[in-house]
């Protein structure tokens, strides 16, 4: 793509834009020796920019002809700063021993800035209540029911494990489990099943954190579906067992808004909002490398620059379903499984040593990044949840 004279050396892909700036990507078309020189790129009304994130501050250079103008430290104006997560290190020191390591855990997640910084805003906001109440002075109540919004693979499952620990130590819950369940756990067959399953979920999350995946599927399939039901039953858990237990709901943004109109009160009785944003490429590299490093195994510069390549061209053409983590957790795994091939196959595979067993080539990621299977559309997954929650013929 060329734009007002510029050079071959400054094509650029534009791919998405976000508030925190990290939705630019190098060009695949481009040779690796000059898409080194422009780690993120973008074009904002016709006007074609290079950009680097530095301390959470957009460095933009606006780019005409071919010729670079003078770098600006601004973001544009419907964008908003996201600061360093800083609140963990400045507050460790006041925390109980329980607290800081899971806090800790949460600091070392990759990205998600702003989600953490919620997070830390809702632990310091229920600590001080508690100071206040031991003061006898009065306090505002911890509600905690919680909506988790994005696209799959972002974080949500995990962090929602962290926050019931969290909980559990700071004394809000008092067994601090996660119970994971989806629309077949709480919806029945027949009339009068639904409220009953719903219920024995509940008691069985009682002193934790329930976390409702796909919430939105529970509003699917019409009036005369037993998903409502079971919204009904959660409402009104939420208020009877209100010191008992969490209720997270989880989706993508969309459903997820239509999910929460589907009944009046559902809504204001979230009130923390947490949207999870899509990882960047430069984040699931990162991701990748944990994730190769905690299993003791290590990725080639010749399979970083191939898993590169590859999941820029995948972000490119699969913006919504390309699965984030997820994605990036299949591919790791299968490219065990390919080394795993590789290295039986060889004469002598008997005398091999830590660091041929350690090795990850870049023909072990190709393969495994050859076998995996991507929606294009959402639409078609939206469809089988309506199908299967009796809405209609597939």
């Amino acid at each position: 793509m060329a734009a007002h004279g510029a050079s071959k050396e400054n094509i650029f892909t534009d791919l998405h834009f976000s508030r925190n700036f990290l939705y630019y990507f190098k060009n695949p078309c481009l040779p690796a020796a000059q898409a080194a020189n422009f780690p993120f790129f973008g074009e904002r009304h016709g006007l074609l920019y290079r950009a680097k994130v530095v301390g959470g501050v957009e460095i933009k250079i606006r780019l005409e002809g071919g010729a670079e103008k003078k770098a600006k430290e601004a973001a544009r104006p419907e964008t908003r700063r996201v600061p360093a997560f800083t609140g963990i290190k400045t507050h460790l020191a006041t925390q109980g021993e329980g607290v800081k390591k899971i806090l800790a855990e949460i600091e070392q997640m990759v990205g998600l800035a702003e989600v953490k910084a919620v997070i830390f805003e809702v632990q310091a906001f229920a600590e001080i209540q508690k100071r206040r109440a031991g003061l006898r002075l009065l306090t505002e109540p911890t509600v905690l029911h919680s909506l988790f919004i994005g696209n799959p693979g972002t974080g949500k499952t995990t962090m929602a494990r962290h926050l019931a620990l969290l909980y559990k130590e700071m004394g809000l819950l008092n067994r601090g489990h996660m119970l994971e369940v989806e629309r077949a756990d709480l919806v029945g067959e027949y009339i009068g099943h639904t409220a009953q399953k719903t219920k024995d979920v509940v008691k069985k999350a009682l002193g934790g954190v329930l976390f409702i995946d796909e919430a939105y599927s529970l509003s699917r399939g019409g009036e005369k579906d037993f998903g409502r039901e079971a919204i009904d039953v959660l409402v009104k858990a939420m208020e009877d067992y209100k010191n008992d237990f969490i209720l997270i709901l989880a989706g993508y943004t969309g459903e997820m808004k239509d999910f929460l109109q589907s009944n009046p009160g559902l809504e204001s009785r979230f009130p923390l909002h947490i949207a999870f944003p899509d990882y960047s490429l430069p984040e699931l590299m990162l991701i990748a490398g944990h994730m190769y490093k905690r299993r003791q195994y290590t990725l080639s510069p010749e399979g970083q620059k191939a898993l590169e390549k590859e999941l820029c061209r995948i972000l490119l053409e699969y913006p919504q379903t390309h699965g984030n983590a997820r994605l990036v957790r299949n591919v790791v795994e299968g490219s065990l499984r390919m080394q795993a091939v590789r290295l039986m196959d060889m004469e002598n595979n008997k005398e091999m040593g830590s660091e041929e067993l350690q090795l990850i080539t870049a023909c072990d990621a190709q393969k495994a990044l050859a076998k995996v299977k991507l929606v294009k559309e959402r639409k078609a997954q939206i469809k089988r949840l309506y199908v299967q929650a009796g809405g209609g013929n597939e």
